[in-house]
């Protein structure tokens, strides 16, 4: 595995309370995105997201980053299909000019975004 400097963050950790439908969901959302993960029977990863089961649960904001509006688009349709729920339909939002994005609530309530911040200059 490569190492990797200068990161804000090492990794994020979510739990949840059902490990069957999180991964049904974040297979969904992740496969929009272009992003494979691994899984046991105990948990699923994607680079540095690791998500296990347990008795509480997490409450947090993760934003994946898309290639384009299109695939902001998809991961949407493809997080709704697969048990997500609506928190944003797809549009530009107010951060910065071209900031595009869509939020889904995932099975266990956490504010899943993905966002596409435009054409560099």
């Amino acid at each position: 595995m490569e190492k990797r400097e200068s990161r804000l963050i090492d990794h994020i950790h979510i739990r949840v309370s059902d490990l069957e439908v999180s991964q049904h969901f974040y297979k969904a959302v992740l496969g929009a995105l272009g992003i494979e993960y691994i899984s046991d029977e105990a948990h699923f990863s994607a680079d540095e997201l690791w998500i296990d089961q347990g008795e509480s649960q997490s409450c947090i904001h993760i934003a994946f980053k898309a290639k384009g509006r299109d695939m902001v688009d998809r991961w949407y349709e493809a997080g709704l299909e697969a048990g997500g729920y609506d928190n944003g339909v797809p549009g530009l939002r107010d951060h910065h000019p071209g900031y595009y994005a869509a939020f889904l609530l995932d099975p266990d309530g956490n504010n899943i975004e993905a966002v596409f911040h435009g054409e560099a200059d």
